[in-house]
């Protein structure tokens, strides 16, 4: 059976948001305050609509936008990473599940070549309307409280997990990487095993080491990591 690697993308496959890397875009590279204040807490992926939508009335192309996305810094490491998962198709599926959405992460993965990688996106669906503007709607609804209204990320993996076992594809292992709160609840539903890996310092690393307190809570193993290469360094024993 093979080994599941499941990346989230913002702070770990890439070092930084690519929502706001977007903002670059714009003069002073910086949005108003009138539209930073429309944010509303959990709806993350409402407020980007709005930006994209200012973005295109400001009359930034598709050109120039793809331009500056491929400019996102990938985490050190995870090139590497990702060109041994390519290589290791045989025994590694990979997946991404993000807050971001498909037209970014399909631009940026293709600039560095290493969309051969990755198996499966989850993320918001994005694409330019007939005004030729980058819009953005939520990945599905789900009825998990702890997640945003957007994207419940344990929701998409088990879908995932489910679909591949109508197929008859059962994996021996998942190791799951990510930084952010919203990764927590996909952690959680990970079984003994596997390992979730929280990069060190961010606010899924913290949330962990609180949930420590309660082991029943976690069943999966937790390895820290700061660089994409303790994360070739877990997923390498999947092929040995």
């Amino acid at each position: 059976m093979k080994a599941l690697v499941v990346f989230d993308f913002d702070h770990t496959v890439v070092d930084d948001n690519s929502d706001t890397w977007v903002v670059r875009c714009v003069p002073e590279q910086r949005l108003p305050d009138w539209l930073v204040k429309t944010y509303q807490k959990g709806r993350w992926t409402e407020y980007m609509g709005r930006v994209l939508s200012y973005i295109g009335d400001l009359g930034v192309s598709e050109a120039e936008m793809r331009s500056l996305m491929e400019t996102i810094p990938f985490t050190h490491g995870m090139m590497e990473v990702l060109s041994f998962v390519a290589q290791n198709k045989d025994a590694i599926d990979c997946i991404i599940i993000s807050d971001s959405n498909t037209v970014f992460i399909d631009w940026i993965l293709r600039a560095s070549n290493v969309q051969g990688a990755v198996d499966r996106v989850f993320t918001n669906p994005a694409w330019f309307d007939e005004r030729g503007r980058l819009a953005v709607r939520c990945f599905h609804s789900h009825g998990c409280a702890h997640c945003p209204v957007n994207l419940c990320k344990r929701k998409a993996l088990e879908d995932f997990l489910a679909s591949q076992l109508r197929e008859g594809v059962r994996y021996r292992r998942t190791v799951y990487a990510g930084d952010g709160g919203n990764d927590l609840c996909p952690a959680k539903s990970l079984t003994e095993g596997d390992t979730v890996m929280p990069r060190k310092g961010y606010t899924l690393d913290k949330q962990l080491a609180a949930n420590a307190r309660t082991p029943s809570v976690l069943k999966a193993q937790v390895v820290v990591w700061s660089s994409g290469l303790d994360i070739l360094k877990e997923i390498s024993s999947s092929v040995k």
